[in-house]
């Protein structure tokens, strides 16, 4: 159903407006400073009418006969239907098996994501009764806050062992950048992101045009077509842990704990940090520069504190170590490296 903004400026059209018949020179000016602005309005309904991503996941214990205590999701069904009914089955790309971290979501601005989430842990175990999807950077309605009673003041808003739970995210204008998403619901409000259950969602530009350029070079914001590969690092208290798509086919690999990031030379790469736990963290990558966002600043580093995020693209020149410096992290050893051949 069309909303009513949408029923009375069309895209491209200024039928609904009213004109003076014999407007003066300012209100002429005012009426057509008028006319852009529904113009752009009408714009950006064409933004709003995106795809729907239909999603299943499930919450799974990594290791349920050890004493790792850990879980993860994973991926069962990812389908993308657009506005004229017509289906994109994207769920080959992703692993077969629950990760840590779990699935990325990419979307676009406009689109919407309707997810179920699956309980498949431990029934007899009453502290993994409940698992959540809480997500970060977009729009949703009280339903879709994936949180606890006491802390919503509404309802449980979980996957249970007999009972699985529907989530809508809307990517809506502005929502661009890359956000976080985590149980928040296990053993307690604060869940079990530091068990495993934590992944990324990333909501591109409708324009197709990254907020960045390729190096902090100056030359412009660079186009999205542009990047070959995608690396998602988390940057936990312990440990960095990654994800990598591959922009060519889609394929998403998880790569596991302080991990080796590859790229091929001169190819285009964006990398994504998102901070986990209770941290700061120092990142730094020796040998690369990129434009701090929001200032004219050259960094090779960069201060990121919990649940904060921050996003650059590089030319994958040559070979470098990232590592966070921040002293308790150092001593842990978090670094690995960039493979350039």
């Amino acid at each position: 159903m069309k909303s009513e903004l949408e029923y009375e400026f069309q895209p491209g059209s200024c039928q609904a407006l009213y004109m003076p018949k014999h407007p003066t020179k300012l209100k002429l000016a005012s009426w057509l400073i008028l006319a852009t602005m529904l113009m752009g309005l009408g714009g950006m309904t064409s933004v709003l009418a995106g795809n729907t991503h239909q999603i299943k996941m499930v919450a799974e214990e990594v290791d349920p006969t050890g004493n790792l205590g850990l879980f993860a999701y994973r991926m069962m069904q990812h389908q993308v239907v657009d506005s004229n009914g017509n289906t994109v089955d994207l769920s080959g790309n992703y692993s077969t098996v629950a990760t840590i971290p779990g699935p990325t979501i990419v979307m676009t601005e406009g689109d919407v994501a309707e997810i179920e989430l699956m309980h498949q842990f431990n029934p007899d175990n009453p502290k993994q009764e409940h698992v959540s999807l809480h997500v970060h950077g977009v729009h949703y309605d009280k339903e879709s806050d994936g949180t606890l009673k006491y802390i919503n003041l509404y309802k449980d808003e979980s996957a249970t062992p007999v009972l699985s739970y529907n989530y809508r995210w809307i990517a809506a204008p502005g929502t661009t950048g890359t956000w976080a998403y985590h149980d928040h619901n296990m053993n307690s409000h604060n869940g079990a992101e530091d068990r495993g259950l934590f992944g990324a969602l990333i909501v591109n530009p409708a324009s197709g045009l990254l907020l960045q350029d390729i190096n902090g070079t100056g030359s412009g914001n660079a186009l999205l077509s542009q990047i070959q590969k995608e690396f998602v690092l988390y940057i936990g208290d312990d440990a960095f842990w990654g994800m990598e798509i591959n922009n060519a086919n889609g394929v998403q690999t998880a790569l596991g704990a302080n991990p080796n990031l590859n790229a091929q030379l001169n190819s285009d790469i964006r990398i994504h940090l998102i901070a986990l736990g209770t941290n700061f963290h120092q990142f730094e990558l020796p040998s690369y520069t990129w434009i701090d966002p929001g200032t004219r600043r050259r960094i090779s580093a960069k201060t990121i504190g919990p649940l904060e995020k921050h996003v650059f693209a590089i030319n994958a020149s040559q070979s470098a170590s990232y590592l966070d410096t921040a002293f308790s992290s150092k001593l842990l050893g978090m670094k690995g490296q960039l493979i350039v051949d």
